[in-house]
């Protein structure tokens, strides 16, 4: 490519130069339209931050060994001694499923792009649609009601329910309500921020044990992070920049170990 290179800048051209991937004369190009267009340009500043703090929040991650079963030798050893000779080809698939595999492993929540939203963030995406738009009751248990919340939410999901401080984040809390989630219920709370802004943190009742690493997913313009940690999910959700709503996902997290360490 070269800087004459007449095709238009896309969605793909904005991606990759966030991640590095455009050759010089298509970078020279993506440059200079970015800098007719600020709204574009605050946006790519913005997913590049994300990548950044995603990396190295991920590095651990990447870091870690893989799993002896998903070492290409012992996935590749019981598949030669299944498939019989005159199979070069399905030996080669195998081999190429278990390369993919083992790679899938160590990437996994590396790549800082939106993901496919799972069921637990489409469900919070469609809570927070619901009821942002409320003027006269976006909440069940206002703010001023604290302990109540705390309390009845905690009750009703069987789980210690944490009640962030995001006023760092310039976020207050306007309260809280119970949702229905299947077969078990889900807490969502309610902040906003003094230009109108509304964020919702949901949660419920997760895999027991274990924890799980951010995942990023945007709809149209709804953005969430989502995570798993210590038998509860996690979803914030709003209609801000992945910077800002990354910073509030750290807030909810540190603040929700923070309170298991201290009840141990």
């Amino acid at each position: 490519m070269t800087a004459s290179d007449p095709r238009p800048v896309g969605e793909d051209d904005l991606h990759a130069f966030v991640d590095g991937r455009l050759d010089p004369g298509r970078r020279a190009r993506v440059e200079v339209w970015l800098a007719a267009h600020p709204e574009a340009a605050a946006r790519v500043a913005a997913d590049r931050e994300v990548r950044d703090r995603l990396r190295a929040r991920l590095a651990p991650v990447a870091d870690e060994p893989i799993p002896a079963r998903l070492r290409i030798a012992n996935l590749a050893g019981p598949r030669r001694r299944r498939i019989p000779r005159g199979w070069p080809n399905a030996a080669a698939a195998a081999l190429l499923l278990a390369l993919g595999g083992a790679v899938g492993w160590v990437g996994r929540g590396a790549v800082p792009g939106s993901a496919p939203a799972e069921p637990m963030t489409q469900a919070a995406v469609s809570a927070f649609r619901t009821y942002v738009v409320e003027a006269a009751h976006p909440v069940e248990v206002r703010a001023d009601g604290s302990t109540d919340l705390v309390r009845w939410l905690s009750a009703r999901l069987r789980r210690p329910v944490v009640v962030p401080d995001l006023r760092a984040q310039g976020f207050r809390l306007m309260g809280g309500r119970l949702l229905p989630a299947g077969d078990e219920p889900a807490a969502m709370l309610m902040y906003d921020d003094d230009r109108g802004t509304r964020l919702t943190l949901y949660s419920r009742a997760g895999p027991t044990g274990g924890r799980g690493v951010f995942r990023y997913a945007r709809a149209d313009d709804v953005a969430a992070f989502s995570w798993i940690d210590a038998g509860m999910s996690y979803v914030v959700t709003a209609r801000t920049d992945e910077a800002r709503l990354l910073q509030v996902a750290e807030a909810v997290d540190a603040q929700a170990s923070g309170k298991r360490e201290g009840a141990r």
